[in-house]
This record gives structure tokens, sequence and C-alpha cells, in this order.
């Protein structure tokens, strides 16, 4: 005995229900891939900033050297450091009572805003009334790896979710051929590796995606030997043809989701060849950056691949350049980090100004701690970690320029004044984006975790 199926029924009676409901499954397949998990989200409320570039200098850059000049460390080189400032104090590897360590650089003071600089950052110092310089930062951590994991998760733990993937988690992405969160690297890589961009629990749809700096931008991203394009999108099409017959078939979400990443992947492989392709970049903006060689792997080219990809509505770039471990050769090696990075970080923001994009996008420069006062190494010429004070610097949406907030104490060791703790930090770059950091949270193994564990305040000062 022949059995009328539901399913025969809608699909083959001649009333126009299969059709119906093959049109309902597409709508929904639609409007899945809309509201996929990258697809742009409403946060809590009105944000001033839409993107973030973060321009993350691994190593631990000497303040001392760069932004914060200590006249009373300059007259006290050499001496012991007093007893009272060493109780309780940790240092990763010189004795506490090592000899104090005058600023081996000048100082001047730029822009309107007088704010002062030391004389390696000259470019920096062009664009000192757009930054916020941050002189009171503090983090728990005194070794690379976990101070670099906390800085970017909020934990000195493996596993938990980068800043980068909360952003993206709450806000989706932009671009529709490029993923939400790219990852670049120049010297070294990091101590930390991939735990600083990682997605952790949350889906790794999330996660940083490392683009290389030579061969295909993501690994196996080219065809293999004897598929052409044209072989590759025939192929495609037939796997869609029988993605969507299952689709009509069962109804599955799944398989619509299938059907999405296969089309995500190869637009990918259009779309990443031609944002690594800087050879149609005018020679002038090559100039501001500071690239001698498009082809060549450099910070000044990541800088501007790192404009590019906010162009294109990549949600969150973050570029690592761990090359500022200075404990020992201090002079030499800080001088050769500022010529190597100090021109494309300033070329950075005024493109995106240039373009209008720095009022809706929030740069970050900075690493995961300073370094001492005292001196370590050969020939008095180096610093240890330090994690009781550092300065960043912070430009674009929502920030006030030309302003210096914090203030270490005489010889940099300590903060004096309106310290910023790295969960403060955190809070404060989620509110700009439009989240209350204690709402922004994801349930995993029976609590609500956040970026800012239980911790963290909006640092009010800094924004306009």
């Amino acid at each position: 005995m022949n059995v009328l199926t539901r399913r025969w029924f809608l699909r083959d009676c001649g009333i126009g229900l299969g059709a119906i409901a093959l049109s309902s499954l597409l709508a929904k397949d639609a409007a899945a891939a809309r509201t996929g998990p990258l697809s742009p989200k409403t946060p809590h409320f009105p944000a001033k900033a839409r993107r973030v570039v973060s321009l993350f200098h691994a190593g631990a850059p000497s303040h001392l050297e760069l932004y914060d000049y200590k006249p009373e460390l300059a007259r006290r080189n050499g001496q012991l450091p007093p007893a009272e400032l060493l109780k309780d104090y940790r240092a990763a590897f010189i004795k506490p009572n090592s000899a104090l360590l005058g600023p081996k650089f000048s100082f001047a003071r730029h822009g309107r805003c007088g704010m002062e600089l030391s004389e390696l950052l000259p470019h920096t110092a062009s664009v000192a009334d757009e930054i916020c310089l941050v002189r009171s930062m503090q983090t728990d951590a005194v070794n690379h790896a976990p101070a670099q994991i906390l800085m970017n998760t909020g934990s000195q733990q493996f596993g938990r979710p980068s800043f980068g993937a909360w952003s993206v988690y709450g806000l989706g992405s932009q671009s529709e051929d490029l993923p939400g969160y790219v990852v670049l690297t120049s010297a070294k890589g990091t101590s930390g590796g991939a735990s600083n961009y990682g997605a952790g629990f949350l889906p790794t749809a999330y996660s940083g995606v490392p683009l290389r700096s030579s061969g295909d931008p993501v690994l196996y991203l080219s065809n293999p030997p004897g598929i052409d394009a044209a072989a590759q999108r025939q192929s495609l099409d037939g796997l869609r043809r029988l993605n969507e017959i299952a689709l009509a078939d069962v109804g599955d979400p799944e398989v619509a989701a299938r059907i999405q990443s296969y089309e995500m992947a190869y637009r990918l492989q259009t779309s990443a060849p031609e944002l690594m392709d800087l050879s149609g970049e005018p020679e002038s903006v090559l100039d501001l950056y500071g690239v001698k060689d498009v082809k060549e792997s450099s910070y000044a080219r990541n800088c501007l691949l790192a404009r590019r990809l906010l162009e294109r509505g990549v949600r969150f770039v973050q570029l690592f350049h761990e090359a500022w471990d200075q404990h020992s050769d201090l002079t030499k090696q800080i001088q050769k980090n500022a010529e190597d990075t100090d021109r494309a970080s300033a070329a950075l923001v005024t493109d995106l100004q240039r373009l209008g994009l720095l009022d809706d996008t929030i740069v970050i420069w900075g690493g995961e701690f300073g370094r001492t006062p005292m001196v370590q190494g050969g020939g008095n010429d180096g610093r240890d970690h330090h994690n009781r004070c550092f300065s960043i610097w912070l430009a674009g949406a929502g920030v006030k320029g030309g302003h210096v907030h914090g203030e270490s104490d005489d010889l940099g060791f300590n903060v004096a004044r309106d310290p910023v703790h790295v969960h403060d930090l955190n809070a404060t770059l989620l509110h700009l984006l439009g989240f209350d950091h204690e709402r922004l949270t994801f349930r995993f193994q029976g609590r609500d975790y956040r970026l800012t564990d239980v911790h963290g305040r909006v640092v009010n000062e800094v924004l306009t």
C-alpha cells in the first residue's frame, strides 16, 4: 500500500504549497545569515566608537625613556633607592636594592597641550594634541606571558576570551568578506601566544584571525594544483545545490549555516589578497607610514594594513610587536624600537583622521607593563620588569586629546595620583563601544563571565 506522507503532499501537490514551504525555508536561511554570529549588533547604549585598533608593544616599553620624564631620577642616578620604597616589592630578576638608573634621553613639550615626550618620539609628538597619555597604569603580573594575557583577556589564566573577541561578540562585524577580528604580527611572536587574541569559551567565530606576512594571508587560502577558479566555482555551486535540496527536505538550520560558511571562504580568497596588496597606495601614504617595501613585513606595513582593514568594516584589528624587553643594551635597543614604530603609530592616527575614521575608532598604544627605575644588566644599561607604574596612550572616539591622566612618583616607581588598573582600562574601552562592562557577559560552567571579571571602573576623566 502506498503511504501518502505530509512531506509528499507539501512537495508534490499542485497547489503551490511545496514552493511556499521552500520559499519560507530560504527566507529563514537568509534571516539566519543576517543574524549570524558576526552580523552587526546593537550595544547597550549609543556608542562613541565603532571599531578598535590595538597597537600592542609586547616586551614592555620603558615609560622612563618614552613618556614619563623624572628629573629626580636623573639627579639620583647611581644611588640606592629609599628602603621604604622597596617594602613588599617583587622584581622579576634583579635584587630590589639595585642602584637607580636615570633616564637615557631628553624630553620636550609638544603641541598646544604642552605634552612632555621623549626625543625618541618625534612623530608621536606631532599628534600630541590627539592622544590621551595615561601615566598611571598598573597591573598584577610581573612576567611577560601572564601580564600580556591579563592585559588582553582580563585574567592571567589561559582560556579566557580576549578583549577583541568580547568586542566582536558584543558588536558583530561590518564586513561580509573579512573576519571580524584580525591579528597582524611584526618582530617576534608574543610570549602569551594565541591566548592574547583567542575567543576562549566564546564561539570560535569571535577569535582573532592572524594574517600572514608572506604566502597566503590565511593558510590553505589558495586552490590546490589542478583546481582553477572556474572548477572551484562549479564545485561550490554543485555543493550548494545539494545543500539547498537538503535544506528544503529537512529544514535544518545547520545546513543553511554550512552554505554561508562555504560562500564566506570563497569570498575571502578574493578579499584577503586584495587587502594585502599595497601597490595601489599613493607614494605619499607609503611615505607617511614609512613603508619602504610594500611586500616586506614590518610594523609600518602592518599599521597601513590596519587602516585598510578598518576601512573594509573589520571591527577589531590588533598589531603585536614584541621587541621591547631591554634588560640590557637599553640605550641602543630602545632607540631602534622607536625608529621602527614611532612614525607608523603616529601615521595611523593622522591617516584615520584624514579619512574621517578617527572620530569613531579607538586607537590603543601600550605594552604589558613598564620597566624598573633600578638598573639591570652589564654596563648599567638595562631595566627589569615593573608592574606598579607604566604608561600607555589612547586616541580617537570619545577620548580627550592632548590630555595627560595620572602621575607617577618622583622616581617613576609607584602611581602617585589617579591609578588606572588593567580592569579599569578595559571597562573604559567597553564603555566607548557602548557597553556596560558588568552586563556584557557569557554564561560558562555555571556562571556569568565578563572581561573585567569582578573588577573595573570607567575612567571618566579620560573621556570627552
